[in-house]
């Protein structure tokens, strides 16, 4: 990482003092150049299914030059890249032209050599994907990443299974935070989900904050359908861990003058399970 490269590099005779580089390192950060991104596969297994063998690449998403305490991670296996791999060359035609993908093998699939080959070439075609900005931003290449978490999050919230959805509601927050996605409809869901999975674990305080978290990224915002539940789950649950509701008590009032039903408002975890998550 930089920051690393160049702590060494202030320990070589003639360099730089580390005070200007530690200022130089400073100043880089707060550049409004995209955060780069590492993809790193950290393990590789072999399943054996009723009727399928596959391997299993989890990859670490690590932003450059930070530490990361809780990693964000996806779990993928080949064909699962190889459609990410068909539906970006259907859309993107000529900036995939250049993009290498590890081709198909007949046999030997499952020995060391060619599971460690794969993981560097995964590695490099979705690093090579990063850093082309209309990939970058493209539904297909986001959701690759964290539309399954949210999909399983969905069901395990639908289920009851709270702290298995907690879990993979944050990863999925993660994966989002890493891509740079944080003020999508589909952030604001999983903010939704952590609010409720929360709740439901009776973590109120942390429940609390994705409310107050997901309120401001609307607060440009003069309507949208998640509003009303986030702020009258935001009002409960500042009643609940005594903190200030008159905001969002406020922000209901004015709501209800423009004339929204709020008596027919669905909750935070209705809206939950009726998205549907395509």
């Amino acid at each position: 990482s930089p920051g690393t490269e160049w702590v060494s590099a202030a320990e070589r005779p003639g360099s730089l003092l580390t005070r200007q580089l530690q200022e130089l390192w400073r100043r880089s950060r707060g550049s409004l150049a995209p955060q780069r991104l590492l993809f790193e596969v950290t393990s590789a297994s072999v399943v054996s299914e009723r009727s399928s063998k596959y391997v299993l690449y989890t990859i670490y998403l690590i932003r450059s030059g930070q530490f990361d305490k809780a990693p964000a991670t996806i779990a993928r296996r080949y064909s699962d890249f190889e459609q990410l791999n068909r539906r970006l060359r259907c859309r993107f035609s000529c900036d995939m032209a250049s993009v290498a993908f590890p081709r198909k093998r007949l046999r030997r699939n499952f020995t060391a050599e060619t599971i460690a080959k794969r993981s560097r070439a995964f590695e490099q075609f979705l690093s090579h994907l990063h850093s082309i900005d209309e990939i970058r931003r493209s539904p297909e290449f986001l959701e690759f990443f964290f539309l399954p978490d949210l999909q399983a999050a969905q069901r395990l919230t639908c289920t009851g299974m709270y702290r298995e959805a907690l879990a993979t509601w944050a990863n999925a927050y993660r994966l989002q935070d890493r891509l740079g996605v944080c003020s999508s409809g589909r952030f604001l869901l999983t903010l939704a989900g952590l609010a409720v999975c929360h709740q439901e674990l009776d973590q109120l305080s942390e429940a609390h904050g994705c409310c107050e978290q997901a309120l401001q990224l609307l607060e440009a915002q003069g309507s949208h359908p998640l509003l009303g539940p986030f702020l009258q789950a935001h009002i409960h649950l500042a009643w609940k861990v005594g903190k200030d509701k008159r905001r969002s008590e406020a922000r209901l009032q004015d709501l209800r003058e423009a004339g929204l039903p709020l008596q027919q408002q669905p909750s935070l975890k209705e809206c939950l399970i009726k998205e549907p998550l395509e």
